[in-house]
């Protein structure tokens, strides 16, 4: 294997002429289509705007090349932009048939599945401009096809369509998922790499280039990053760079060898992008920088990965989390687990330029800039779009199982380490620069200082049979956390001592809790998680296992309350228990950076703050996996030399005799603010009690200047 852009060095020898036969077909529809009424062609209105949209991308198409930034000058401008994605923006979705409500409405019972198809015609920019022949033929191929069906003037039937649809998923599952593999292991492929390293920066015509949707905020975000001095940029840059390369340290991992970095960003953060990039070239590793997935077929509901910017209608995103219920069969699981398996063994004798890739060996692993600051977001609920059935909901859960396993095959978790930093952007008001530059001196925080800090408070919590945490102010949490026996304690720990290396900022000493024990409710009045905002969330927890769940998102007054409930628990088992039937509590932790909560409460962003800050403003636990998933038989070492042995729980412990049992694939980090925090203190084992935290404010000794932050 070679080298190439898009799916050209891949795909099948005749793709090129088939790309060319689907191209010219479609291009004729809008005017084979004039004067045509519903009543010859069923479904009309539906193939005649997507061959409208379709050709006007295929001219986009036909005229960019990679080779000739000029080419981009017509099409690199504003209201191109917004005409690739003006069928998804605000008020225009609810006209669109990419909305399954509007789908059904104008088509029936057919309505999701024509939604579906709708949706993968509009993620066609990333695709065009990543020069993706092949995934473009496909698609357009399947349009065609039922196009087709109902010029034919023969009956259509669901069952019909649906085949059409499930083929599409299944027949290209593994050379959708091998190119979304390829894309984020290769560096080079697509057309980030090349404009992060020579786009003239200060002309901001560069940003419609990606082919993602530009709005406001990613043109002021860069704009505004164009006015910092190279000094100040490359600060922000450092921080980041240096906390990967410490996480080597601080986890043990031998980092000689290492090739290549995945870099994940927003896009309008080039300027800080391109001195992360040359910060790590001096290490001698080279950036990944890829898109974040278009089809369906490699998504995993909204989680998004890669670089992107301000999505142009998360509702959208949310009414299409589930499309996978189309095509989710066996025969496709099969088929994605397979095409895993056989990329990984391919990445594995690859070859860049006259270089062997040693995949396994070489690739150091994530650095992944978030931002925050956008509009938070409670999606609306419609019976119109897909769900999984519960034997798919299964099947699912199976796939990601095997895909996680063969991820730590071929890259053990224990091989690589990460960083993760945040930022963010002018969504978040008017003290936008304010807020930057306060998040900045957050990041940039006094390691060793808290260290000794947070060292105080895991001497307590070494010696403790259990931790209790109660809330106040209207928090209803009371849960009680079961701590382990140390048999060394002179050369054992229970919890890590977190300062800025993978996860930027500092502040936070964190375990793995005993199950067992492990007993209480957990709850907040307002949380953003996974990119959504739950209302009076609350977590039973029984023996260290979620037991049950509500959230009062739904609770309006066109909803009977039982409905509303029945609403909210499905909204929480699909966006934090990812359709698992229970997840455990993986994580317990003491958040100590009071400064990243006082600048959360003045400026009032806390609800903003990414899930990596507000982590660190409060006592959080974690539903899904521990900290040191497929790492549990690394050993870890704390600053003052002692093993931290809290690195597995119950479920952890069937890796290696029950591996589909002992992983969830997910971690999900839940934050009490510290005022609705009544209490927090240790028990031991005869019952005396000590307490760090009362009414939010810290009282153990040794982290009273933790307060100095809280009263400013």
């Amino acid at each position: 294997m070679s080298l190439e852009n898009g799916s050209e060095g891949i795909m099948q020898g005749d793709i090129k002429d088939r790309f060319e036969l689907v191209k010219e077909r479609i291009r004729e529809i809008p005017d084979e289509l004039l004067g045509v009424t519903e009543e010859k062609y069923a479904y009309l209105d539906f193939f005649k705007v997507k061959a409208q949209y379709i050709s006007f991308m295929l001219e986009i198409f036909d005229k960019i090349s990679d080779d000739d930034p000029d080419s981009y000058k017509v099409y690199a401008c504003k209201d191109v932009n917004y005409k690739m994605y003006e069928d998804i923006i605000g008020e225009n979705y609810e006209y669109s048939y990419s909305n399954p409500d509007y789908a059904e409405e104008k088509l029936g019972a057919m309505g999701s599945l024509f939604s579906f198809v709708s949706a993968e015609i509009a993620e066609l920019p990333g695709l065009v401009f990543d020069n993706k022949i092949a995934e473009i033929t496909y698609l357009l191929e399947t349009y065609l096809e039922l196009y087709f069906m109902f010029k034919s003037g023969d009956e259509v039937t669901i069952s019909s369509v649906s085949d059409v649809v499930r083929s599409y998923a299944v027949d290209y599952a593994d050379y959708h998922n091998s190119e979304r593999m390829m894309d984020t292991f290769i560096p080079g492929r697509g057309v980030a790499s090349k404009l992060v390293e020579t786009a003239d920066l200060t002309d901001l015509t560069y940003l419609y280039r990606y082919g993602e949707y530009i709005s406001e905020t990613e043109l002021r975000l860069a704009e505004y990053l164009n006015k910092l001095s190279q000094d100040r940029i490359d600060e922000i840059a450092k921080t980041f760079t240096d906390g990967f390369r410490r996480g080597y340290t601080v986890m043990g991992v031998e980092f000689e060898g290492k090739k290549y970095v995945q870099v994940r960003y927003h896009i309008g953060q080039e300027r800080i992008v391109r001195s992360v990039c040359n910060f790590f070239g001096e290490m001698g590793l080279t950036p990944i920088l890829f898109r974040t997935a278009a089809s369906r077929m490699v998504k995993r509901g909204t989680v998004r990965q890669g670089y992107e910017s301000s999505y142009p209608n998360q509702q959208f995103c949310y009414d299409h989390r589930n499309d996978n219920a189309l095509f989710l069969t066996n025969d496709f699981v099969e088929r994605r687990v397979n095409s895993t398996r056989k990329t990984y063994e391919e990445l594995s004798q690859y070859y860049i330029g006259t270089d062997l890739y040693h995949f396994t060996e070489g690739f150091a692993g994530p650095a992944v800039i978030e931002t925050f600051g956008e509009e938070l977001f409670s999606p609306l609920q419609k019976a119109s779009v897909p769900s999984l059935t519960e034997q798919q909901q299964e099947l699912e859960r199976k796939m990601y199982s095997e895909l996680s396993q063969l991820s730590n095959e071929f890259i053990p978790g224990d091989s690589y380490s990460f960083s993760i930093i945040a930022f963010p952007i002018p969504d978040i008001g008017e003290k936008f620069e304010d807020i930057f530059d306060e998040i900045v001196a957050i990041n940039t925080l006094d390691n060793e200082k808290y260290k000794a800090i947070q060292q105080s408070i895991i001497d307590v919590l070494d010696v403790s049979d259990k931790v209790r945490i109660v809330g106040m102010n209207g928090n209803k949490t009371d849960i009680t956390v079961q701590m382990r026996y140390l048999n060394n304690p002179e050369k054992e720990t229970q919890f890590e001592n977190c300062t800025a290396d993978v996860n930027i900022p500092l502040g936070e000493v964190f375990t793995s809790p005993v199950l067992k024990g492990t007993n209480g409710i957990l709850y907040v009045s307002s949380t953003y998680l996974n990119g959504y905002n739950f209302k009076d969330i609350e977590i039973h927890i029984k023996d260290g296992v979620v037991s049950d769940y509500y959230c009062s998102n739904f609770l309006s007054d066109e909803d009977t309350e039982t409905k509303g409930v029945e609403k909210g628990k499905r909204y929480i088992k699909e966006n934090i228990l990812f359709n698992h039937e229970f997840l455990p509590l993986g994580e317990f932790a003491i958040g100590t950076n009071t400064l990243a909560y006082t600048v959360a409460r003045r400026y009032n962003i806390l609800e903003k703050l990414p899930i990596l800050i507000v982590e660190k403003t409060g006592p959080h636990f974690a539903l899904g996996d521990t900290c040191y998933s497929h790492m549990e038989d690394h050993a870890v070492f704390n600053p003052d030399g002692k093993e931290i042995i809290s690195r597995e729980n119950d479920f952890s412990l069937l890796r290696d005799t029950e591996p589909d049992k002992a992983y969830f694939n997910c971690h999900t980090d839940i934050t009490i603010p510290y005022n609705e925090l009544g209490r927090l203190y240790t028990i031991s084992e005869n019952g005396d009690e000590t307490d760090i935290i009362v009414e939010g404010r810290f009282v153990l000794p040794g982290t009273e200047s933790l307060n100095e932050a809280l009263d400013e």
